[in-house]
């Protein structure tokens, strides 16, 4: 069976297809083009986004395993079905991750003086560096744990770094077994004095085990980790009368989920193997899938390679991509003007990371703070900074005696104990926090400022694809509205209040809301279209997502490419459309961005038989968007800003460099530049100095996927993607 097989030919499992998207993640690390540390960064983040695959999605088709569910996707792939192709798709990624690491970038990396050495392979002077290291800051720390009847085997925790210790009593010659785990209060890669180079711990502590086993005979050590569940069992039959603590108390016990994954040094004894598999099946609950050989996995001599993210941070510029400064909106430029008065002049679009994010939506939050006439702020925050500028603007207005209410998410997932942290920060400043809706994750990013203004009261709104976050917002490329359009402004009110109050809106004036009628507006805006095709009139449709999985969306777009409308799509990560079907989706085109930026804004453009309507949010066409998530998606009437979202639109499906397509069978095909001698083409979207955009196209490259290193000074690709982990997998 092809590893994106499916029972059902019109789609493409939605496991495997997430495994493809990060396998261009991992070709990214694997392409001579990009600069060596950022080869490293993103084979780190290949492998920290296969921990959260395991975490979630492995571990939820496992427990399905468990349940005896026979079928669980419109692929119509059972669960033991997928674990199999999951399974040999990880161990042929893995294979290419060793192959890479080990044959590729640490030779590359000790050619520029970066080294990760063997404790061998220190100086004497390095030695007695290492020796004082261990004994002032190692050894205090270290807890051996024995292994026998009078000492059961220990709790391990999630993806932590552990090892196995095989031991001799010399007076007895019995062999004893024993587990020290690898502190994660210690850097991983301790430095040796020796410029960028660095010995791992757990090499240093394997080293001086007889300082934690005194008498014993230390016969060898290997080291594992575990993978266990870490999603969050929330039920919402009803509703909880604390979700905070609902929330605090899943936190624990995720703690202790099941074990989905063993990852074992190369080289470990099989009789070790077979013990901890033994040891940790003990420890499982009954009803859980026990644990097999398909979950033990042995990734080389270095395990937890998402840990290299620090070897990639080292002081060598030239080998990483030059820093990109963004801009000011022209808007947004002259300091003497308030942004409200420029807002209430002109909407502002922005493009992050090209337009400043602290110029523009913390520059609108932190004002409203400062502004005498502004009576109240509100906020949807599902991922932020807590130490940034926009938290501290909001607790500034709240002790200025403004109304803030700030809805916090806290199923964000992973970044559960961060917003629970900051939002009782907030609620100490006299914040109104809200903490979400049962049953629902408010997904939208969406600020609202009222003011009192000479004329009356106005609102103020910024609507965004992106998280309220600061860091992500230099690297994730996402677009934002602020405007104070009347219909928009009384949308958004009337949203937040029935996310702090009570509500059963069922419809809105301008904005495509989620659940209410998110799912309604798009599935009409796709048979509009088709009903342009059927009717012998031009049908288009452009969407750039993150992922596509939602079957009713599907099938509609398929009815769609049938009648004879054009649909291009460029969807980052899970696609589960086919393409290019006979019959089918002839006229479907599918394409994956992925670089430096990570690709997050959702647009989408409705030919609508010559009079294009365009909309950005943040949804994905995926069923939780729709049905499980409060989301918002505004429509962009604003002639130049089409225009501008068209041209991003354009970027994305001309680019010949980062694009990958799918392909009906569901694998993907990286785009190369045309006939030879052609030169491969960067494309981004610049602000010139009277604040409009200009489409540059002249960055060349190599032809050759192998070829040298991108030239010095070039500057990113609005369709250059970064981080490759999806908001949740």
């Amino acid at each position: 069976m092809h590893a994106l097989a499916s029972k059902n030919p019109a789609f493409l499992n939605r496991e495997l297809s997430w495994l493809e998207f990060n396998a261009r993640v991992l070709h990214e690390a694997e392409d001579e083009r990009t600069p060596l540390l950022e080869r490293v960064k993103f084979l780190a983040i290949f492998a920290s986004n296969l921990d959260e695959f395991y975490m979630v999605r492995v571990a939820g088709l496992r427990r399905q395993l468990a349940a005896g569910v026979l079928q669980t996707a419109a692929d119509g792939l059972s669960p033991a079905e997928q674990l199999d192709l999951i399974d040999a798709r990880v161990r042929a990624l893995i294979a290419r991750q060793r192959h890479l690491l080990h044959a590729v970038l640490l030779p590359l990396l000790r050619r520029v003086g970066v080294r990760l050495l063997a404790m061998d392979e220190l100086a004497e002077d390095e030695h007695a560096r290492i020796d004082q290291f261990f004994e002032a800051q190692v050894y205090p720390v270290l807890t051996p744990l024995a292994v026998d009847p009078g000492h059961p085997f220990p709790y391990i925790s999630n993806l932590t770094l552990s090892l196995a210790v095989e031991l001799r009593d010399p007076e007895s010659g019995e062999v004893r077994f024993a587990r020290v785990k690898v502190p994660k209060s210690l850097p991983r890669w301790v430095p040796t004095g020796r410029p960028n180079s660095f010995v791992p711990l757990e090499a240093l502590i394997a080293a001086r085990l007889e300082a934690l086993f005194p008498g014993m005979e230390v016969l060898g050590c290997h080291l594992f980790r575990l993978t266990r569940y870490s999603d969050l069992d929330i039920q919402h039959t009803e509703e909880p009368e604390d979700l905070l603590a609902m929330i605090e108390e899943q936190l624990f016990q995720r703690r202790f989920g099941e074990v989905v994954r063993l990852e074992v040094q190369e080289g470990m004894p099989e009789h070790l193997r077979a013990l901890l598999l033994d040891e940790l099946r003990a420890s499982e609950a009954p009803e859980m899938a026990p644990l097999s050989e398909r979950e033990v996995i042995a990734p080389g001599p270095l395990l937890d390679v998402s840990d290299l993210l620090g070897l990639a941070s080292v002081d060598l510029p030239e080998h990483r991509d030059p820093p990109f400064i963004a801009v000011v909106p022209s808007e947004l430029r002259d300091a003497s003007r308030s942004i409200f008065d420029v807002i209430r002049e002109r909407e502002v679009l922005v493009h992050h990371p090209f337009d400043s994010f602290g110029a523009s939506v913390e520059t609108f939050i932190e004002s409203a703070a400062r502004d005498e006439q502004v009576l109240a702020i509100k906020m949807t925050l599902y991922r932020t900074s807590g130490d940034g500028a926009i938290v501290q603007a909001l607790t500034q207005a709240a002790q200025r005696g403004k109304q803030v209410a700030v809805l916090v998410e806290l199923q964000a997932r992973f970044d559960e104990i961060n917003n629970i942290a900051w939002a009782r920060t907030l609620e100490s400043f006299g914040v109104h926090v809200v903490y979400g809706l049962p049953g629902l994750k408010t997904h939208t990013k969406t600020a609202l400022v009222v003011r009192k203004e000479h004329d009356g009261i106005r609102r103020y709104v910024h609507i965004g694809t992106g998280n309220y976050n600061t860091r992500t917002a230099r690297i994730y490329t996402d677009i934002g509205l602020l405007t104070c359009d009347e219909a928009i402004g009384a949308d958004i009110s009337d949203l937040f209040n029935s996310l702090t109050g009570y509500s059963r809106r069922a419809e809105y004036r301008r904005l495509l809301v989620a659940p209410v009628n998110l799912r309604a507006r798009v599935l009409g805006l796709i048979d509009r279209e088709t009903a342009h095709a059927m009717a012998g009139r031009p049908g288009r449709i452009i969407a750039k997502m993150n992922a596509l999985v939602d079957p009713e969306c599907i099938e509609a777009l398929y009815r769609a490419s049938s009648a004879g409308v054009e649909v291009d799509l460029v969807v980052r990560g899970i696609c589960c459309l086919r393409p290019g079907v006979q019959g089918l989706s002839d006229r479907i085109r599918v394409r994956s961005i992925i670089g430096r930026f990570l690709e997050h804004s959702r647009i989408w453009m409705f030919g609508n038989d010559g009079q294009p309507e365009y909309f950005f949010g943040s949804a994905d066409w995926m069923p939780r968007n729709f049905d499980r998530r409060v989301e918002v998606v505004t429509p962009v009437a604003n002639p130049h800003f089409q225009e501008r979202l068209q041209q991003v639109l354009d970027v994305c499906l001309e680019d010949n460099r980062q694009a990958w397509t799918l392909q009906p069978d569901g694998s993907y095909v990286q785009v190369q530049p045309g006939p030879a001698g052609e030169r491969a083409t960067h494309r981004i979207l610049l602000r010139d100095s009277w604040g409009t955009h200009r489409d540059t196209a002249a960055w060349p490259l190599p032809v050759s996927p192998l070829a040298n290193p991108k030239p010095a000074g070039r500057p990113p690709s609005s369709s250059m993607a970064f981080l490759a982990i999806p908001e949740e997998p």
